[in-house]
């Protein structure tokens, strides 16, 4: 068996037939990448016959004078394939080792799952790929416990057969309903609503616009790609806070009825509880008037999804801080999940933290992804299968590695 460059089509349907495929291994990410100073190759293993038994797109760019390879989430090959995984990384060694420093790999290979009580690790047969690995020269990179690498190594993947209104957690149920009381409206875009995506989403990303709308392109040229945006209906929201003020105002009156028989301390409390709630209503209001009088269009959150096989992928999502209170984000989730659930099998809802403590700063990000009850997987990591030693070991020394890898955006 031997490595041959494969054509667009014949590595496309290996790809998506492959049992574990992730459209970071497809043509349309190897082209995104062309965009970004990457040349790429695709490779297959195939016998005698022709028959392809491996592959992986291999990105190339240059680091200083030397250059690299980065298979995202690949290889496309068998890991529990001892013989097969090792003449395949023998003959990726043969065909890259005078081109290429090394190669990085962080296949998409789940070694357990978090369990939601204990919030520990329960991990599977999977793990043993890691031996696997290291027995074949790949050096095993840090585990990353929050968005250190090029991918997290924690991620919510939700099962829609699953899936309910009611299997979420109380308070995300709240927080959705509070987006229906507020009017907000879910709608899909086209590629000109990724103007107002980029609002959502500069201030936690290092990124200018051309890096998303070049991603959008490139996936919406095989209609694997969506945007969606959440906007605020003021005449919906109007007349719902009408009606949730009329209706607290009524329940303030039968306090204040209760309240001349008996100064009783809970009746007090329940008062002023019911006031500061009229107050809010009273601003809504006031919102909701002002909006529509001045007929604005009010776009406060918004998500990119790529569509690939059974799987949903939310690239990235954003909202408008100053409606924060909205809780957009919860009801622009759930919205995507109600739009997609009777279409695939899956939601990645992206990166999650390994700390799953009270100090973790990342805590409002989990606890956000946790209410819709996902599946929280940990994968396997990030690999270099090193080459040229002493090159690899210079590029460490003069910090061109870390600055390679900085992660200069964190999809989550």
């Amino acid at each position: 068996m031997h490595i041959k460059e494969l054509s667009l089509d014949e590595f496309d349907r290996f790809s998506k037939n492959f049992p574990i495929s992730s459209y970071y291994q497809s043509s349309s990410y190897a082209l995104f990448m062309t965009e970004f100073g990457y040349d790429y190759e695709l490779i297959g293993y195939v016998d005698e016959l022709g028959v392809i038994k491996a592959a992986a797109l291999i990105l190339i760019k240059k680091i200083g004078f030397y250059k690299y390879g980065y298979s995202p989430k690949g290889f496309l090959v068998d890991y529990f394939d001892h013989d097969l995984l090792t003449k395949f990384v023998e003959a990726i060694k043969e065909y890259y080792s005078k081109r290429l420093v090394f190669i990085k790999i962080n296949p998409e290979i789940a070694i357990g799952e978090i369990d939601p009580i204990t919030k520990l690790t329960n991990y599977n047969q999977n793990i043993i790929v890691r031996d696997y690995l290291k027995e074949l020269g790949f050096s095993k990179l840090k585990d990353n416990k929050y968005f250190e690498s090029l991918f997290p190594r924690f991620n919510g993947i939700l099962n829609l057969q699953e899936y309910s209104f009611d299997h979420l957690t109380k308070n995300t149920k709240n927080k959705i309903r509070k987006g229906m009381k507020k009017g907000l409206v879910f709608e899909k875009a086209d590629r000109s609503g990724l103007d107002v995506l980029f609002n959502f989403i500069q201030y936690k990303k290092m990124v200018v616009p051309f890096y998303y709308k070049s991603y959008y392109n490139v996936f919406e040229r095989t209609n694997a790609a969506d945007l969606f945006l959440i906007k605020i209906d003021y005449q919906q929201y109007l007349l719902n806070s009408k009606q949730l003020y009329d209706q607290e105002l009524e329940r303030n009156n039968e306090i204040s009825k209760k309240l001349i028989s008996s100064s009783n301390d809970n009746y007090i409390k329940e008062k002023m509880n019911s006031d500061r709630i009229l107050l809010s209503y009273k601003n809504d209001i006031e919102i909701a008037t002002k909006g529509l009088r001045e007929q604005k269009v009010t776009y406060i959150a918004g998500a990119f999804v790529i569509r690939y096989l059974n799987r949903i992928h939310i690239v990235i999502s954003g909202y408008d801080k100053k409606f924060k209170h909205f809780d957009p984000n919860y009801y622009l989730h759930y919205q995507i999940l109600e739009y997609y659930k009777n279409q695939f099998k899956f939601v990645d809802l992206n990166g999650m933290t390994g700390d799953f403590t009270d100090n973790n700063p990342y805590l409002g990000l989990n606890k956000f992804k946790m209410g819709f009850k996902p599946h929280i997987y940990e994968f396997i990591g990030e690999f270099d299968l090193i080459f040229q030693e002493k090159t690899y070991k210079y590029l460490i020394k003069k910090g061109l590695l870390a600055k390679e890898f900085n992660k200069k955006t964190k999809e989550v």
